[in-house]
């Protein structure tokens, strides 16, 4: 006894790595442990944000291309459609890089890259740039969207069991918060300079990228007791648990990833007459990801208090719901209705974002009781494996509306689709997790 509590508190082997961390030691967490955990957490939120903010960057650049770049609407979603899919591939390979390389280092390298694609497109998009090259750049700049994965691996070894889904909950949301930020930073742009000037809303992230890198190295540290689980992914890829959990994420997170990339270009190929300016869909489009982003927690919360299947599976009847909203908006051409229908799919998607991130601990705490080490190692990895298919949700949505596009003239044909997906989570959330069954895994 004596000995543990001669240990040292935090102990720096060299430079910022700390050897000594113990968490759920109550006496260490309240004396050391909890003022560098919310150190961390503050600069990992901030490069987080500062992440998501590059990886949705095209959403407000295509608003600038105009009849000067010959693109048609279709080929702006495909621009839209390749940030995501790179962001949600490269999700695997950040939450490893935690352990690999440290947190505080991994945060320094994942922030500087991020460099790239704002300076690429602050100097490169100007009229007359082919489409290949802008194809380019928009497929750099999915390595903002890596940022999340590696973000959420960190801070969860920081943080005590009772005390994780506060501090995830946090970081998400601060993190998805830069969704709705660069739709703001696009709009003062716009304003200020006009659509001729698409490179100063990159420029602006320079120098922020450049503080959030600072900031990484001078107040964040590395765990050394971080460490991947053996195995883990390889065991919850063999999990049917993991795939639907993938699914619904694709429904939630997807959705909400999917639309953020998506509004501005909709508003201005569905109600041209209303938004012939990019500056005047840019007054709208940030609405959604912004609320999208501030209601995650209560999805986590209503979770908390419900459980995590019942929130769900009445998350995706409404978000049904709202995309039946949106498409008799579209065939009424009804504008006030269809904001309606969009900013409640924005809503939904962020509580569902809670509330099935809530799903995949409890699901793996139920079926390994009295283990929960097991339970921690599974639920980690199947994190890891969601978020990045989740991701690719992004990726879909905007190729949903590039096909009905083209062969319809009118996204309609996207809608439909997404009513169609909700009904399905719908009832795949029914079937396994609320339907009365001796197999169903009660509680979760």
């Amino acid at each position: 006894m004596t000995a543990t509590l001669e240990r040292p508190a935090a102990r720096t082997v060299h430079g910022h790595w700390i050897d000594d961390w113990r968490p759920e030691d109550r006496t260490f967490w309240d004396t050391t442990g909890a003022p560098i955990a919310r150190r961390n957490l503050i600069f990992s939120i901030f490069s987080e944000h500062i992440g998501f903010s590059v990886w949705t960057l095209w959403s407000v650049l295509v608003l600038f291309l105009g009849p000067a770049y010959g693109i048609d609407p279709a080929g702006k979603f495909l621009l839209t459609a390749v940030p995501a899919l790179v962001g949600g591939a490269l999700r695997i390979p950040y939450t490893f890089a935690v352990a690999r390389f440290g947190g505080r280092n991994w945060t320094i390298i994942s922030a500087s890259l991020l460099l790239i694609p704002a300076v690429l497109a602050a100097f490169l998009i100007e009229p007359g740039v082919s489409y290949t090259t802008l194809i380019l750049l928009a497929a750099v700049a999915g390595v903002g969207g890596g940022n999340f994965a590696s973000s959420m691996a960190n801070i969860n070894a920081f943080y005590p069991d009772r005390l994780k889904g506060w501090a995830l909950g946090i970081n998400a949301g601060g993190g998805n918060l830069g969704v709705a930020a660069v739709q703001l930073v696009g709009l003062f742009v716009l304003a200020v300079f006009g659509a001729g000037h698409p490179g100063i809303v990159a420029g602006i992230y320079i120098p922020l990228i450049v503080v959030a890198v600072l900031g990484s190295a001078l107040r964040m540290d590395n765990l050394t007791q971080a460490r991947n689980e053996k195995r883990g992914m390889r065991d919850a890829a063999r999990e049917g648990h993991t795939w639907i959990m993938a699914l619904l994420y694709i429904g939630t997170f997807g959705s909400f990833i999917g639309f953020g990339f998506a509004f501005g270009q909709v508003l201005q190929v569905q109600f041209a007459q209303d938004f012939d300016t990019p500056v005047k869909a840019a007054y709208l489009t940030f609405l959604g990801p912004l609320l999208g982003s501030l209601i995650r927690p209560v999805g986590g919360a209503l979770a908390d208090r419900l459980g995590g299947a019942r929130v769900t599976f009445a998350n995706f009847i409404a978000m049904a719901a709202g995309a039946s909203i949106v498409l008799l908006a579209s065939q009424l051409r009804s504008l006030p209705l269809y904001l309606v229908g969009f900013i409640a799919l924005f809503i939904f998607s962020g509580i569902g974002n809670g509330s099935t991130y809530k799903m995949i601990p409890r699901i793996f705490a139920l079926k390994n009781p009295g283990d929960e080490h097991e339970a921690r190692r599974l639920s980690g990895a199947v994190i890891g494996i969601a978020g990045a298919i989740g991701a690719f949700g992004g990726v879909l949505v905007n190729l949903a509306f590039r096909q009905s596009f083209l062969t319809y003239k009118t996204a309609d044909a996207a809608y439909i689709a997404f009513i169609a997906f909700y009904a399905l989570c719908v009832l795949v959330t029914w079937a396994v997790y609320l339907r009365a069954s001796s197999r169903k895994l009660a509680g979760v």
